[in-house]
């Protein structure tokens, strides 16, 4: 079982930047993938960006080139860190944004993931 704890979410106007941050532990290895996706009001989830379980990134079309993904280790060997650096941030971008982490080799292509953590909420302001 993995658990994933986001933090880093916030008010932001527009043109502004936050970094969002996901703590994943529980599984004793470091190599699997985890992703980000975001909700915005009334829509439905969305797949951002990805970090496969051989560190190659992965982006949506819609958002590459503004949010950048990236994976550490923490320094006790106990937890995968995740970053979603984003840049340039518009009112479309309001959304809670999820972590995600799956065992499974293709899940980022399937948008199909198995642990998600509980969501922070983003807000950009015009």
């Amino acid at each position: 079982q993995i658990v994933l704890v986001e933090s880093g979410g916030g008010s932001v106007q527009a043109g502004g930047s936050l970094r969002l941050r996901c703590a994943a532990s529980g599984y004793r290895y470091s190599a699997y993938v985890m992703a980000w996706f975001r909700q915005a009001p009334g829509k439905g989830r969305e797949g951002l960006a990805a970090i496969e379980a051989d560190d190659s990134p992965r982006y949506d079309g819609s958002v590459e080139g503004r949010f950048i993904i990236s994976k550490e280790r923490s320094k006790d060997d106990k937890e995968n860190i995740l970053f979603l650096q984003m840049n340039d941030l518009t009112p479309e971008d309001t959304a809670i944004y999820y972590c995600a982490a799956d065992l499974r080799g293709g899940a980022w292509v399937r948008r199909d993931f198995e642990y998600w953590g509980q969501g922070t909420q983003v807000t950009v302001n015009s």
